[in-house]
This record gives structure tokens, sequence and C-alpha cells, in this order.
């Protein structure tokens, strides 16, 4: 997986990448990486094909296992093309990854729609980011 790019929480400059080690669980399925280079979120795809249906709900493995260092966390965000084109989304958004999880990455997807939504096994899902977890300022301030 490539390392995830970050902003340094003072400066706004980016900081240097986060190692995000990652275990490929399927090798049938790609590794999540970022589509476009100055992407803010990597994609994760489905290791099975599944079927929503309208209203319903599936835990949809990715086929991958991540160690998320200490002082950083995973979340797992809708794709908005998923959402608007089909009504699927994840159902508890953002997802969030604790680093000390280790186990395979699964999403909690929904249908929304009025429709059955097929899920083909290798399709992007959601995607990724690992932002520090201390994302709150530091510093007080009496004014912005």
């Amino acid at each position: 997986m490539p390392k995830t790019k970050e902003k340094n929480r003072d400066s706004g400059a980016p900081a240097l990448p986060v190692d995000i080690a990652t275990v490929r669980m399927d090798r049938g399925v790609p590794l999540p990486a970022y589509a476009k280079p100055g992407d803010a979120g990597l994609d994760l795809r489905a290791s099975e094909a599944a079927t929503l249906e309208p209203g319903g709900r599936r835990l949809v493995p990715t086929g991958v296992a991540v160690a998320i260092p200490e002082g950083y966390a995973g979340l797992v965000l809708p794709r908005s093309g998923l959402a608007l084109q089909q009504g699927v989304t994840v159902l508890n958004a953002p997802g969030l990854i604790d680093s000390g999880y280790r186990g395979e990455l699964k999403v909690l997807l929904v249908n929304h729609g009025i429709e059955a939504v097929a899920i083909a096994r290798g399709e992007r899902i959601v995607l990724g980011r690992f932002p520090r977890e201390n994302a709150f300022p530091s510093r007080r301030h009496s004014r912005l």
C-alpha cells in the first residue's frame, strides 16, 4: 500500500508520509491505492461479490489487513459515485479503524436505493484515510 499523505498540524505543510503495513489476504484483489496523484483517499475493493437488496446491509470484506501506527486511525468513507448512482453508502460513515486492530478490513454497506445492487469482486467500494488521531488543535486561541 502506498504511504499515506498528511498535513503538518502546525503549519499545514505536507508532513512525512505514514507507513501503513499491509497484508494482502486475497491475491486476486488489488491492494488499496490512490486512483490519481493528489487524491485524498485510497480505493478499497470488495474481495467477494455481494448483492444488496433495497434497504439491505452487508459486511463486505476487502481482502486486506493493515497495521496502523499508534497515534493514527483509519477512516472508511463512502464513494460519492456509488452513493449517487446506486444509493450504496457506508452505514456507519465514517467507519473507524483503531490502531490496534489487525484483522481483515470489512465494510458495512447499505443500499438506500429502490433496486437491488450487485457489488462485483474487485469493485471499488470505499475510500480509506489514515489521519492522526489527535486532529484537534494543540494550542488554544482567543479568536480565529
